[in-house]
């Protein structure tokens, strides 16, 4: 449990990769910039963001792919992929060949669901299947199964001259299965994570079921994923808070983080929509005055390793900026120490 006399173990950072829709490619070869930026600054892990038919990164795995031939050392995380979107088989397919093109440091973090605006997308996604597509956990678990390298046909051996065919996913790449992660934001959610053996990736937002506080209520998912897990309270959990350090930013940074701050809060306040989303505060300040909030936060009280969120729609050096002070300034007032080149 992280306290000013227990260090942090693990700090990661989380993108976007927002681009803009007439020149994508810039966007695109940003958010590279941003991953090598923070493994020369020591970070232990980069996470990219999925969004579908949005302005951001649609094959976080590609991009992922590319970021492994520009890095050494750094984790490669996907915080998180719907696989409402995916067909586990061939996901397993990617996952695995990225990983071996990184040297095992892919750690893929997963969800299910309908994916959003489902009766828009639905036509074009599964013109055929819709009603018929399975998007509870069962869809976790073929992936697991896949990763894991249980059978995922019924013919091996040679065919013909030279083909060679496998009943199991290749490339196989052991180890993967013990770096895949769930998110979740429901005690629901936690719980058949930690049943399954996945890593828990616990966000920004978290679903109000018994509480209003969410400080309260991430704490209470920790502990349901550690309770649930085989290795209990050593089972890996990543908290991703959107955190904004000041310490280097100019006065006219500090404007826009503080406007874009304000602008969020009032839906931290109470329960969104139907689903009860609560979101997290952002925490905007000094990397002492961040490390003091966090260090009363019961969730972060639960965890030692992080996956701090950079805020949407803003400049390449204002990422610059706030990944510099979390690398020299908030990581180290949080006793981390960052991890040295590959």
């Amino acid at each position: 449990m992280p306290t000013p006399s227990v260090p942090l173990e693990k700090l990661g950072f989380l993108t976007i990769g927002s681009f803009d829709g007439a020149d994508p490619g810039r966007g695109h070869r940003a958010t590279l910039d941003v991953i090598e930026l923070g493994e020369r600054l020591g970070f232990d892990s980069a996470w990219v963001r999925h969004r579908h038919l949005q302005y951001g990164i649609s094959s976080p795995i590609a991009v992922l792919a590319a970021a492994s031939q520009r890095t050494q050392r750094i984790e490669l995380g996907t915080a998180v992929i719907p696989l409402g979107w995916e067909n586990p088989l061939r996901l397993a397919e990617d996952l695995a060949t990225v990983d071996v093109l990184s040297g095992g440091r892919l750690n893929p973090g997963v969800s299910v669901g309908p994916p959003m605006h489902w009766d828009d997308v639905k036509g074009a996604l599964y013109p055929d299947t819709a009603d018929a597509e399975d998007f509870s956990y069962e869809r976790v678990a073929r992936l697991l199964r896949f990763v894991g390298g249980e059978p995922a046909g019924t013919f091996s051996g040679r065919e013909g001259v030279v083909e060679e065919w496998s009943d199991r996913v290749q490339p196989h790449s052991p180890g993967l299965r013990d770096r895949l992660w769930y998110g979740g934001a429901s005690s629901s959610s936690a719980r058949w994570a930690g049943e399954h053996g996945m890593n828990f990736l616990t966000s920004s937002v978290v679903r109000a079921e018994e509480s209003q506080a969410f400080d309260e209520i991430q704490r209470s998912h920790i502990r349901t994923f550690r309770a649930a897990h085989p290795a209990t309270d050593a089972a890996r959990v990543s908290q991703g808070l959107v955190v904004i350090p000041t310490d280097s930013a100019t006065a006219a940074q500090r404007a826009r983080y503080a406007a874009y701050v304000e602008a969020r809060t009032p839906r931290t306040t109470s329960p969104q929509g139907p689903a009860r989303l609560l979101f997290a505060p952002d925490l905007l300040g000094t990397s002492e005055q961040i490390a003091e909030a966090l260090y009363a936060h019961a969730g972060f009280q639960e965890v030692t390793e992080v996956a701090f969120a950079l805020p949407f729609s803003f400049e390449d050096e204002d990422y610059e900026q706030m990944l510099t002070d979390m690398a020299t300034r908030l990581g180290p007032a949080l006793g981390w120490q960052p991890s040295s080149p590959g």
